[in-house]
């Protein structure tokens, strides 16, 4: 049974706002029941460790889809995510793969988290998946490849884009716009339309664009595994 490693923030503090963030429950539940249903396993972790803070946002009815529904049925699952293990305690080996759901708090702690870097650059050059939807590409900004380069450089990436993010708002709370850094990094940047599934593979690398991208990003994986 291949083990998947999921890599969700401890950050609940949209920067200096005084609004609450964390990460965004479609982006989990929906790649995270795609693989259990095929018989992967998946373990959690956070810089943290326990609980990792759920975006309000995403916990609302308008943000409310299948996977998310039986995200607030399922007790088994809630529970694990509540314990969730503590990222430098985690090494590769252990993994096949590794999968960084998004939302808005992973911009102020595992963008900059060491532990974080240092684990992608560590499955990537062991030569294992490395995957990313919405706001979550955003962990890449220091990633570098062997070369010593930004990992994204050269390669085909997703991620939210300036205009979905000017959609909710938040253009200017934001750090970084997620699109920007990328093509900064020297990454071949592209985008479908705003809202609709969107994800791209380059090799090891498989990211995706918004909420609605994370189970096609899920179904990448899964074809790399196989």
């Amino acid at each position: 049974m291949k083990n998947i490693l999921f890599v969700l923030t401890s950050n609940d503090k949209m920067g200096d706002t005084g609004k609450k963030t964390g990460f965004w429950v479609e982006e989990f539940a929906a790649p995270y029941y795609k693989l259990i249903d095929a018989g992967y396993e998946v373990t959690l972790a956070s810089p943290e460790g326990g609980q990792p803070p759920i975006d309000p946002m995403s916990d609302s009815e308008d943000a409310a889809t299948e996977a998310t529904k039986r995200f607030d049925k399922d007790e088994k699952t809630q529970e694990k995510l509540a314990h969730t293990l503590k990222l430098n305690t985690i090494d590769q080996k252990g993994f096949d793969a590794v999968f960084y759901p998004g939302g808005h708090g992973l911009l102020w702690d595992l963008v900059e988290d060491p532990t974080s870097i240092g684990l992608i650059e560590s499955f990537y050059k062991h030569e294992k998946p490395v995957a990313f939807v919405c706001h979550a590409p955003a962990v890449l900004k220091h990633v570098k490849n062997v070369m010593g380069e930004p990992l994204v450089k050269g390669r085909k990436v997703a991620g939210f884009t300036n205009e979905e993010e000017e959609g909710v708002e938040l253009t200017d709370v934001v750090p970084f716009l997620v699109e920007e850094m990328l093509k900064e990094n020297g990454g071949k940047y592209s985008k479908g339309a705003d809202w609709e599934p969107y994800a791209v593979e380059d090799g090891l690398l498989i990211t995706g664009q918004n909420p609605a991208s994370s189970e096609k990003v899920a179904e990448i994986l899964m074809k790399k595994l196989q």
